[in-house]
């Protein structure tokens, strides 16, 4: 699906042992320097710098807790960004995707939090309009149908869908980011843990990546 390209080899460890998310990022870090793009997020997005800056990243360790709870989103906002994560990246829910992207806005601005909230309400009511249901409740033609129409980038005129798409350009980001800096998703992207990318490679398939 992904090929990996100009590889930095590093020293593999003695024994296989769980390599935490600070250390895999300050792996892409040293191998692609930090000028790089992180995969599918512009270096404008807020979960840009949090990468850049290692915000949250000893923290999110600690995200597979079973008494775990949301910090800054509220129950029903996680219960739409779940099937919204895993809709949007395949494998979201696995790699926690949700409660990085929770623990990142507890220390967020004001300004993107709620930008995050709007973006994420506005996608529910999107479903709502639409189907006269939520997004948890669509079933799998219904969410790509929708997703599909918020993807495309509307023509200038389309004030409305400009805004739509730009919110699902928003989440998109944050669930990409996310996912990426996870050990999941390092690995679809080639990684063994005896290397880090000296450049990020490029999905051959970005139809599966909404």
């Amino acid at each position: 699906m992904i090929e990996s390209s100009e590889l930095r080899v590093f020293n593999p460890p003695s024994t296989e042992r769980h390599v935490t998310r600070r250390e895999m990022v300050q792996r892409l870090l040293a191998g692609a320097g930090a000028g790089m793009a992180w995969p599918m997020i512009s270096a404008a997005h807020p979960i840009h710098e949090h990468l850049a800056n290692g915000t949250g990243l000893d923290a999110a360790d600690e995200l597979a807790s079973p008494n775990w709870k949301p910090l800054f989103l509220t129950a029903e906002q996680n219960r739409e960004l779940l099937p919204l994560s895993e809709s949007i990246v395949p494998g979201s829910t696995s790699a926690l995707v949700n409660r990085f992207i929770d623990l990142l806005l507890s220390v967020d601005t004001s300004a993107n939090r709620a930008k995050f909230s709007s973006s994420l309400a506005a996608l529910e009511a999107e479903a709502k309009r639409r189907f006269e249901q939520p997004f948890a409740a669509l079933d799998p033609g219904q969410r790509e149908t929708l997703l599909t129409g918020v993807s495309t980038n509307p023509s200038a005129d389309e004030k409305s869908a400009s805004e739509l798409h730009a919110h699902f350009e928003n989440l998109k980001e944050w669930i990409s980011g996310a996912y990426y800096s996870s050990e999941i998703g390092m690995r679809e992207l080639g990684w063994t843990g005896e290397f880090a990318f000296a450049s990020y490679p490029q999905c051959e398939h970005p139809e599966e990546h909404l």
